[in-house]
């Protein structure tokens, strides 16, 4: 099963093709017919759904491994062929849903436009050695790189779309290999660059290992400007923070591994705030609403956490869940799931869940459990700057919403002194009536009763007598 980007839609895979459901009553919606499905994937927005069949390669000369449909009216926009062998995701969009893109064996970028799903301006993007790219999550921009080629040095672009006019060109030399990671907001583009050590010997140039850069792309400052980091040992992870300007990096031997959180501000360089030393860490998973991480120790660290508060760097809480294979953040950013997946252990199967400062507040075991998927949520309707000013006043509005619980439960309390008020009235009203018909039939009574008046405990006619009788008896023998 998979979500859909925003939660709107959840699709289930069929043999004969997809389904997705919605609505309140999560009914379906609409089916997608494609046999053999095994991979799809929503556009950012919702508006297309990509399917991808592999038994359908190279079956017919229509294509028809590879279908985009219209996610409300179930319309099929357009079907490809698919590269062999296959490649998934075979496409990637902009933000808007405005454009996709794929790269082809010939270092070519094809971009195509919607809702006409025809190449942009009828024509490729020729890029030798191209061997990447990425969209940015906030606007129409790509970003490639390119393999050296002898003297030619490797180089980042970014490039503006449909224009195609380059923002902003990097040259990097010595470069094995390289991977973009773009910051959740768009603010900035982190590549991670694989550089060959090269030492001079007798005159010959040798290689002697690897070293590690950061480059990071300021993308809202004017002209783009790049910062480096530097780091000489292996680089096991990175995470951006999804919101703030924070990244943590997982770097050392796999014996002694350090955990550094570097910050970002405007105009400046990266800064190390925190590092860790000798972490039982291999994989760092951010809250969706920043600030807070999980510092996590998977596979063969057997599922150590640590939550921590990245606004002062203190240690939250923590523990293990063994041999766990997934963690997944919820939305909101309060609570998270830590698994252990059949389809990575075939024992143990089981989901716990955590609040964000590391509390456990449930363990279920789930034979055969296989994934939990939060539900997507839209993004908040509040700017950057409304979030900051609730942060920075927070105290403030603390101060209403405690006062408005305090009037709602005084509220509370008088509608329940009421409520019981009213129910004591009707038991009186209840009570005085019976008390006056038991007054009105007394006469009636003693007549009944030979003219003695029961009600009179000091009439001389009444006598009264005590019954004893054994009800049980037990024997105890005591040893001495």
């Amino acid at each position: 099963m998979k979500w859909s980007p925003l939660g709107t839609y959840l699709a289930t895979f069929h043999t004969r093709g997809i389904a997705l459901w919605g609505g309140d009553d999560f009914h379906q919606i609409s089916k997608f017919s494609h046999p053999g499905v095994q991979f799809i994937e929503f556009s950012p927005c919702e508006k297309y759904l990509v399917t991808f069949s592999p038994s359908s390669v190279n079956v017919t000369e229509d294509p028809s491994a590879i279908i985009i449909w219209d996610s409300r009216t179930g319309a099929k926009k357009r079907a490809f062929h698919s590269e062999n062998p296959p490649v998934w995701p075979v496409f990637k969009w902009s933000s808007n849903d405005k454009y996709f893109a794929r790269m082809t064996q010939d270092s070519t970028l094809s971009v195509y436009e919607t809702p006409s799903f025809g190449l942009l301006d009828k024509k490729s993007i020729k890029v030798e050695g191209l061997k990447g790219f990425s969209w940015s999550p906030k606007d129409d921009v790509l970003a490639y790189w390119v393999a050296e080629d002898k003297d030619v040095p490797a180089r980042v672009v970014l490039l503006e779309i449909p224009s195609r006019k380059e923002l902003r060109v990097k040259n990097l030399f010595n470069v094995a290999d390289c991977k973009m990671h773009w910051q959740k907001s768009g603010e900035y583009l982190c590549v991670k660059v694989d550089r060959y050590k090269k030492i001079l010997e007798n005159k010959d140039i040798k290689y002697a290992g690897m070293y590690y850069n950061f480059e990071i792309f300021h993308m809202s400052e004017k002209q783009i400007p790049v910062d480096t980091v530097k780091i000489e040992e292996s680089v096991h992870a990175f995470s951006w923070e999804p919101i703030g300007s924070k990244f943590a990096v997982i770097h050392g031997d796999s014996q002694s591994l350090n955990v550094s959180f570097y910050g970002l501000k405007k105009g400046q360089g990266p800064e190390v705030l925190k590092k860790y030393e000798r972490k039982t860490a291999n994989h760092i998973f951010w809250s969706p609403t920043g600030q807070f991480c999980i510092l996590a120790g998977l596979r063969s660290m057997n599922g150590v956490l640590e939550f921590v508060d990245t606004s002062d760097f203190t240690s939250m809480g923590g523990g293990e869940h063994f041999m766990c294979t997934d963690v997944e953040w919820d939305p909101t950013g309060r609570y998270v799931m830590t698994g252990v997946s059949w389809w990575g252990h075939k024992v143990d199967n089981a989901y716990w869940l955590w609040n964000f400062q590391g509390k456990v507040l449930k363990r279920s075991s789930v034979e055969k459990f296989c994934q939990l998927v939060w539900r997507p949520r839209p993004q908040s309707l509040l700017s950057k700057e409304q979030f900051k000013d609730i942060k920075k006043n927070l105290k403030k509005y603390s101060d209403q919403f405690n006062a408005k619980d305090k009037m709602r439960q005084s509220r509370a309390s008088k509608e329940l002194v009421a409520k019981r008020q009213a129910l004591a009235d009707a038991f009186n009203n209840w009570r005085d009536q019976k008390i006056r018909e038991y007054d009105e039939s007394r006469e009636k009574r003693i007549e009944l009763r030979g003219g003695r008046d029961m009600d009179d405990h000091e009439n001389e006619g009444v006598e009264e007598e005590t019954v004893e009788f054994l009800v049980k008896e037990e024997s105890t023998i005591l040893q001495d």
